[in-house]
């Protein structure tokens, strides 16, 4: 490895766990780290001389690596994130590659010496976690068509998924996360960020119902290691074939949570603009349903969580996009749906939306 990456001298191989001492990952601005400096890791590091562009991110620094007609993503993680979530994220690829190994997820690469993440540190800085991963090929789900047909080929994968994480845990599995359903009611906070006082007040309702009907039965609910970020960015679709589903990607907010908050995460990123409010969604949990049956008890709140996941969205990113503008247009991304969610959902009767999902699974 050569010795001009960093500004300042620097020890080359760092492989002490010392985590940086920083408070909040979500407030602090993604690392430093140039092209050429990428290219100069990618080839010494882990064998791979690659053209190197940048992916978008939104805590990590994200890099494209093509290595002929192969692709992979070498991530820089952000240095305030422990270091054993890191290594939390990885176990998880690696578990679910040797139980499901037909499962679209990314593939850890190994380093030339076989490890699965290397540690970049530079005297006067934090250290910053590398990792490279395979790189899906496909279109982002928010890109092609939906179907019905494709809501449940993602409903199915969600699924087996959730199957394949069924057996794995880590100690840092029960890491705090802003973007945990069991800690919604933590985001009350941020509704002031919200200018509009009639969305404001549609925000607060479904948290008072996420408060009144949900929360006090989480505890009882099955809980398991869970990806909790199935939007239409983390989601690829096959190119030639737009009902199959090619790439679940960014493990990122994986957490030890109760198993329906996947499906309510998946689910919340499904909606109609015409016909029930509740149609599309009902595509893709009846097939996770039949892949995956859900307790009485998970679908009597799955309306609750769903809405949640919602007013999560509008409430996080409002918050962090008036505080990154710079990156105000990736943070917002999924708030506009967000909004006509709740506001198609404020439609419903928490009765009228459990007996359709009810209907939709066959568990009348």
């Amino acid at each position: 490895m050569h010795h001009d990456l960093c500004e300042t001298p620097r020890n080359s191989y760092m492989t002490t766990t010392q985590l940086p001492d920083i408070v909040s990952l979500l407030d602090t601005a993604s690392p430093v780290l140039s092209m050429p400096q990428v290219g100069e890791i990618a080839r010494d590091v882990f064998g791979l001389t690659a053209a190197v562009s940048e992916l978008a991110g939104e805590r990590d620094r994200n890099f494209h690596l093509r290595v002929g007609e192969t692709h992979y993503v070498l991530k820089v993680s952000n240095p305030a994130e422990d270091r054993q979530v890191i290594d939390f994220q990885t176990g998880a690829l690696l578990h679910i590659a040797s139980v499901d190994p037909g499962l679209p997820v990314p593939r850890v690469i190994p380093t030339r010496s076989g490890a699965a993440e290397w540690l970049l540190t530079c005297a006067g800085q934090e250290p910053r976690v590398i990792r490279v991963l395979s790189f899906l090929q496909g279109e982002p789900l928010y890109r092609v068509p939906t179907s019905a047909m494709l809501r449940r080929n993602l409903g199915r994968d969600a699924a087996r998924l959730d199957l394949a994480l069924r057996g794995f845990f880590h100690p840092a599995a029960g890491h705090e996360l802003m973007w945990d359903l069991k800690h919604a009611i933590r985001v009350r906070d941020l509704l002031v960020h919200i200018q509009d006082r009639e969305q404001r007040a549609l925000a607060e309702r479904f948290l008072d119902n996420f408060e009144t009907n949900a929360l006090p039965v989480l505890p009882r609910l099955r809980a398991q290691v869970i990806h909790n970020d199935l939007n239409p960015h983390n989601v690829l679709v096959s190119t030639s074939e737009h009902s199959r589903i090619a790439g679940i990607i960014d493990f990122g907010d994986m957490v030890h949570a109760p198993l329906v908050n996947n499906l309510a995460v998946a689910a919340a990123y499904q909606l109609a603009s015409t016909g029930h409010p509740l149609e599309a969604m009902a595509d893709l949990i009846a097939a996770y349903h039949s892949v995956l049956p859900l307790e009485p008890i998970e679908l009597e709140i799955l309306f609750d969580l769903i809405a949640t996941r919602m007013v999560l969205t509008v409430a996080i990113t409002g918050w962090r996009a008036a505080r990154h503008p710079e990156n105000e247009a990736y943070i917002l991304r999924n708030n506009p749906q967000a909004w006509a969610g709740l506001e198609r959902f404020d439609s419903l009767t928490r009765t009228d939306a459990q007996a359709y999902l009810r209907q939709a699974c066959h568990a009348e």
